[in-house]
């Protein structure tokens, strides 16, 4: 065995992070937004300002102090307890690292990609409409995998080809039949 089962673990959840993190990169990019659900992880969700930056569980903006980066390869940006940063205030707080001394810690990933995802509203009329043709797209290439596209039972390119169109069609016309069926039941309420 190569490596530990944890350690197999670690690399695929920084795997699929970085797929995350590149598909709202691209998205951002182009002035596009990318249509994904927000997964935390397992971590608290944050309170945000509109410009991205993170609020304390107190709800006080927290302040910058540097950029670094990130060991998942994307800019980030630390931000620090504003009870004790840039100065202390005196004001006291019921966080767990206040007591420590340290205050509340936040390392955000501060590409446009990165606030992308933490501020999309993903209540929005047109993110919902994204969403669901993505997920209509992932419902037709699941059908299109259960009919076999992925490992065809044909030896040339033009077979494939034929195949492909067929599958399609096949997909088309189980569609249709729906369709027609919602629209026969809705025509026998009236």
């Amino acid at each position: 065995m190569y490596g530990s089962e944890e350690g197999s673990r670690k690399s695929t959840r920084r795997l699929w992070q970085l797929v995350g993190f590149l598909s709202y990169e691209d998205a951002a990019r182009h002035g596009g937004i990318a249509a994904v659900p927000l997964n935390q992880h397992g971590h608290p969700k944050y309170h945000r300002d509109p410009d991205g930056t993170p609020l304390c569980p107190k709800g006080l903006r927290m302040y910058p102090t540097i950029q670094f980066n990130h060991t998942y390869g994307y800019r980030a940006q630390r931000f620090c307890c504003p009870l004790l940063f840039p100065e202390k205030t005196g004001a006291t707080c019921e966080h767990e690292q206040f007591a420590k001394g340290i205050g509340c810690v936040k390392d955000v990933n501060w590409e446009k990609g990165g606030q992308m995802r933490v501020t999309l509203d993903r209540d929005h009329p047109i993110y919902k409409a994204i969403y669901s043709q993505r997920t209509c797209c992932e419902r037709i290439n699941s059908q299109a995998k259960e009919l076999g596209i992925e490992r065809p039972k044909v030896r040339n390119q033009y077979s494939v080809h034929h195949l492909n169109t067929l599958i399609y069609l096949v997909i088309n016309v189980r569609a249709l039949r729906r369709a027609k069926s919602i629209n026969k039941a809705i025509l026998q309420i009236s």
